[in-house]
């Protein structure tokens, strides 16, 4: 019989740390005692529904997708359900995204993965492949371990106009960063598995949307009425944890079976035991805590570098916006936005009688970071007058305007990451058990791999403790 119940700290108090809190408490012994301890004063990290002109807005992620690479119920959509709060998931009602080309808007074609095409006429109207490039050689694309640039795969394949009209665009709006530098194996992760088997990078495609079928009109991508904040309050009602807000964990120390955490300022800092730890925040931090007891592992992972990105929301007075949800931005055509989403569009449930439109553009690409040193009112000007350009009509002065800028906020996952990561866990996981990490750092963004992250973390502390626990 245990002589006391489980302490388990959860330091970050992002979605990844609180779904990690909630698996806790759903799978730990009921008197597990849980403390999440976040540094700033509010809870969500990159989920943050405010306000804009009366009106709820994300500032941070948006929305989740509603199926996991396999086919079935993503790991948020779980997450939802679990919380009660499934009823409440609403979808696009506008999906068609467009494509500034040659300072026009084109619609993103159909039938690509993150971009990358499966049949390459359907693509013409964007872009033109190289012909003949993507020949069967008699061989699989990618050995079996090999990992390799997204844009080095497609610019062989189809040389570099898909690469920077397509697929750069694509993924420059979930990570900020350039297919060149991005790893396929983390970034695209089916696509990796089905060209390990496949000779052809179309063939490479086409297997990969077969293994996880979305039936006709399913919706991809799904948000919370009311707000993703919602999702955040209701997954820490759910863990039963004690919250710490404004309770930056400064040292982590191996002590005993346990661990001593040094929390809160360094005047005056506090000292905290615990049976278990749950690391759930960025790289850098992660690094830091781990330098004292795990040298190797904490070079490898204060070695992943960050893009910083702002985004800028207007309240447009009855604008004239195209029926699309919104477009994306190739490097190429110079302009400082790289996306941006009508939300009164594109989301039917937010719009409002009055005409009043909430249009979002997210701003930044990896190493620019010069480009966002400028005042909140000039990005609010530079981001109006590249969407009157790129629209073609002039836009009417926003009736209020919101910029949140994110630093260091989007992961950029060089060719090799997966086994890095891998290889980080293995060493913890010998050395200290009762330690885990988790997070957009190691598994990859948005929302369902960020709970799934903090869901898995959760699992090996709970079995580590089931062994060893006191």
């Amino acid at each position: 019989m245990r002589a006391r119940p489980w302490r388990v700290a959860v330091v970050g108090g992002g979605i990844t740390g609180l779904a990690a809190a909630v698996r806790l408490r759903d799978r730990g012994p009921a008197d597990t005692e849980i403390t999440v301890y976040e540094q700033s004063g509010a809870l969500g990290g990159k989920l943050r529904t405010g306000e804009l002109a009366g009106r709820p807005v994300e500032f941070g992620a948006e929305s989740f997708l509603m199926r996991d690479p396999a086919g079935g119920e993503s790991a948020a959509v779980a997450l939802a359900r679990r919380l009660g709060l499934d009823g409440r998931i609403v979808h696009p009602t506008v999906g068609q995204a467009a494509l500034v080309v040659d300072g026009g808007l084109r619609p993103v074609p159909g039938g690509t993965l993150v971009g990358v095409p499966g049949d390459l006429a359907a693509v013409a109207t964007v872009a033109e492949p190289t012909a003949d490039a993507d020949r069967d050689g008699g061989r699989p694309l990618l050995d079996a371990d090999q990992d390799v640039s997204v844009g080095a795969l497609v610019r062989a394949r189809f040389g570099g106009q898909v690469v920077q009209r397509l697929v750069d665009p694509m993924l420059g709006g979930v990570y900020a960063g350039r297919a060149d530098d991005l790893s396929l194996v983390t970034t695209m992760p089916a696509l990796a598995r089905a060209a390990r088997v496949e000779h052809t990078l179309v063939g490479a495609v086409r297997a990969a949307q077969a293994a996880a079928p979305r039936a006709p009109g399913a919706p991809v991508f799904g948000t919370l009425d009311g707000g993703l904040s919602t999702l955040v309050e209701a997954a820490a009602t759910a863990s039963g944890a004690t919250i710490r807000r404004n309770a930056a964990v400064r040292e982590l120390t191996p002590v005993g079976g346990g661990w001593r955490l040094t929390v809160g300022p360094t005047r005056d800092p506090e000292s905290v035991e615990a049976d278990a730890v749950l690391l759930t925040v960025p790289a850098r931090p992660t690094a830091r805590l781990l330098a004292g007891f795990a040298a190797a592992p904490a070079a490898t992972v204060g070695g992943l570098d960050y893009a910083s990105v702002a985004l800028v929301t207007l309240a447009l007075p009855a604008p004239e916006l195209p029926r699309l949800s919104g477009f994306l931005v190739p490097a190429t055509e110079g302009l400082l936005i790289k996306a941006s989403t009508f939300f009164t569009t594109k989301w039917g449930h937010l719009a409002a009688p009055d005409g009043l439109a909430l249009v979002r553009a997210s701003v930044g690409r990896y190493g620019e970071e010069t480009s966002l040193q400028v005042t909140d009112d000039d990005l609010l000007a530079t981001v109006h007058r590249e969407l009157t350009r790129v629209l073609g009509v002039a836009l009417p002065t926003p009736v209020a305007g919101h910029v949140q800028r994110w630093g260091g906020a989007l992961p950029q996952y060089a060719p090799g990451h997966t086994g890095r990561v891998a290889a980080v866990r293995a060493a913890l996981r010998a050395s200290h058990p009762t330690l885990a990490v988790a997070g957009a750092g190691f598994d990859g963004v948005g929302i369902p791999v960020c709970v799934r992250s903090g869901e898995s973390a959760a699992d090996e502390i709970i079995e580590a403790l089931g062994g060893s626990g006191p």
